[in-house]
């Protein structure tokens, strides 16, 4: 039986429904969450998902980070919007020698999380999943749900398969997560890449599900486009990502339920969107490295000025 002690930073759409599942599976699960804390607190969570409904009746759900008791494994499920709250969450609550997961979309997200604490290992976790939150403590998960798992060191070179992502992936199997153990986390990062930033930027831009987005030749030309420029992203830092991911990416998509992306979601709530850390950061790492990439650099311009605009509504 594991002893270990999770606590889920975000209590959404993907925090809400993987901290669910730890729980449902027996494990002892803490929920940090601000405007749904009432609910949550008085009712618990339901998921409505693909794999089979469930309601947790009763959660450990806390408003105030200085009563959450210290945690083995803190998973940070926040949009990196919010990261600037890291240096206050993360210190009271995660163990000396503990795990900071980070389930969170692009890069450099492991460098700043290693400012802000030491003697903790970090480890990066992509996760492949739809699933929205429907209302206050409800989570419906449409599609998908795996999570690749890679420990960081800095520099991000080559760790392999660690201890620590390994005790992180059997908890996850027990709650029936699966699971993909990388070698390489930085190549991780840059082939999670190769979804996001054509399917979020060009939903946002276009106004468009995943699905429209792949029914019509232009955009899904667009996204091709798009996803090569990436693959020449990750290659400017020693990281093949072959041709045949990429159709892959392709394939997996048009199979995959019609879906609005979490960006394209933020943008219509009138919430901050996620560009530095899709956007922003990939285009200032490959052009450390002497490459330009300059579609991707169209999308962020265009998203930045979207963001702002949308911001002073």
């Amino acid at each position: 039986m594991c002893d270990r002690k999770y606590a889920i930073l975000g209590t959404g759409a993907l925090g809400g429904f993987y901290g669910g599942k730890l729980q449902k599976a027996g494990l002892d699960v803490h929920f940090l969450l601000r405007s749904d804390y009432d609910h949550v607190k008085k009712y618990g969570l339901l998921v409505e998902s693909k794999d089979g409904d469930f309601a947790l009746p009763q959660v450990n759900a806390y408003q105030d980070i200085e009563k959450m008791p210290q945690c083995d494994v803190v998973v940070v499920a926040l949009k990196t919007t919010q990261n600037y709250l890291l240096p206050k969450l993360l210190p009271p609550i995660v163990k000396n020698g503990g795990v900071v997961l980070v389930l969170q979309n692009g890069l450099g997200i492991e460098e700043e999380i290693a400012q802000i604490i030491g003697n903790v290992s970090i480890i990066g976790g992509l996760c492949f999943l739809c699933s929205n939150k429907v209302a206050q403590g409800h989570i419906c998960h449409l599609d998908y749900g795996h999570i690749t798992l890679g420990e960081y060191i800095p520099g991000y070179p080559t760790v392999g398969i660690t201890d620590k992502i390994q005790q992180i992936a059997h908890d996850f199997h027990r709650a029936g997560i699966a699971i993909e153990l990388a070698e390489d986390l930085l190549l991780a990062r840059w082939k999670k890449l190769v979804w996001n930033i054509p399917y979020n930027g060009l939903s946002v831009i276009l106004n468009a599900r995943t699905d429209e987005l792949m029914a019509d030749m232009y955009t899904c030309k667009l996204v091709e486009q798009l996803m090569f420029e990436v693959a020449a992203g990750a290659n400017s830092h020693g990281r093949n990502i072959p041709d045949s991911f990429i159709q892959k990416m392709l394939d997996y998509t048009v199979k995959m339920k019609p879906y609005r992306t979490s960006m394209k979601i933020d943008y219509d709530e009138c919430r901050p969107l996620e560009i530095e850390a899709i956007f922003g950061n990939p285009i200032r790492q490959a052009q450390t490295a002497g490459a330009s990439l300059l579609q991707i650099s169209c999308i962020y311009n265009q998203l930045k000025f979207l963001d702002t605009k949308n911001q002073k509504q």
